[in-house]
């Protein structure tokens, strides 16, 4: 794909905010880079918001390039970063796993804010939490511990079966630390585990076909992935599921669980806040979330035929009825 044809986000360079500044005075520029699966609106809404909170108005002193590949396809990803980088920006802050490799693998100088990174050291993003080392830093989801309460939240709901899906995105360097994630729970709830990877969102449609061909009693979806369409098919083919992924659950999946997504979101404007002050990466530790969020769609659970037992829907934080 030619580079001009990345979607540029909700016009690319936003509107000014109406509030008063805190001393910035000259225009930064700062460059967003998303899949654009999952919908990144949630975090650019966050993300702009929590600027503004630390005295940045957009067209003032600060302007803000937002790059989204439409999938997460490395070559359109890379693209991105790499128009990015020809607009100067000073800055370039990342959604999860493949926009963060596809920075990382086009500059080692401009500094990278990440959100959302399930393993960002086992995946080699960073050399450890507490040094990141290089020009990357930011918030980590901690995806691997949360899948496996995903995979107990849903053998705690079906007790009695046997085989569950994992949704891979074959795409995303962080499906092995997923996949491995949700094997070890599958070896404590003596459960089988059936992995299927997807090219992205264009490709769940046929790697739930083989899920369904396989008679999974549920499946487990990776948050990179199309969540929307995965949890559409879960519900068309009565099929329950959990996610990472909190736009699971609100998009018709039965149950997601998660670290505070708004919290780690608001996290990188912090981080990018201390970067444009003199702040380097490298002595940034990265943070991980420290409140988690269970929803519960109860909508789906009646459709499905099933209920939710009263002790985890006193756990939730979110009820869809």
């Amino acid at each position: 794909m030619n580079r001009r044809t990345l979607i540029t986000v909700l016009g690319g360079t936003m509107a000014a905010w109406p509030v008063v500044s805190r001393g910035q005075s000259r225009m930064r520029k700062i460059g967003i880079l998303v899949a654009g699966t999952p919908d990144p609106t949630v975090f650019l809404q966050d993300f702009r918001s929590s600027l503004r909170g630390l005295g940045y108005i957009e067209g003032q002193n600060i302007g803000i390039e937002v790059r989204s590949a439409g999938s997460t396809d490395p070559a359109r990803l890379k693209a991105g970063a790499q128009e990015l980088l020809a607009l100067k920006v000073e800055i370039i802050v990342t959604l999860q796993t493949p926009p963060t490799e596809a920075a990382k693998a086009v500059t080692r100088d401009v500094p990278i804010v990440m959100s959302g990174v399930g393993d960002p050291v086992g995946t080699g993003i960073v050399a450890s939490l507490a040094r990141p080392g290089g020009n990357i830093t930011g918030a980590s989801s901690a995806t691997p511990e949360v899948t496996v309460k995903n995979v107990e939240l849903l053998h705690g709901l079906l007790p009695a079966a046997r085989q569950i899906g994992a949704l891979c995105n074959a795409n995303d360097p962080f499906s092995k630390q997923f996949l491995e994630s949700i094997q070890k729970a599958g070896r404590v709830s003596n459960v089988e585990i059936r992995p299927v990877f997807a090219p992205g969102a264009p490709g769940v449609e046929v790697a739930f076909a083989e899920l369904l061909a396989a008679k999974v009693d549920a499946v487990v979806v990776q948050p990179s992935l199309g969540v929307k369409a995965a949890a559409e098919l879960s519900l068309k083919h009565r099929m329950p599921g959990a996610s990472p992924n909190l736009s699971y659950a609100r998009a018709g999946g039965l149950v997601a669980y998660s670290g505070n997504q708004a919290a780690l979101y608001r996290m990188s404007a912090v981080f990018t806040d201390k970067i444009l002050k003199g702040a380097k990466p490298a002595d940034l530790p990265v943070e991980q979330p420290t409140k988690f969020d269970l929803i519960i769609n109860l909508k789906t659970a009646e459709a499905l035929g099933l209920t939710f037992p009263p002790t985890m829907l006193a756990r939730a934080d979110e009820v869809i009825e």
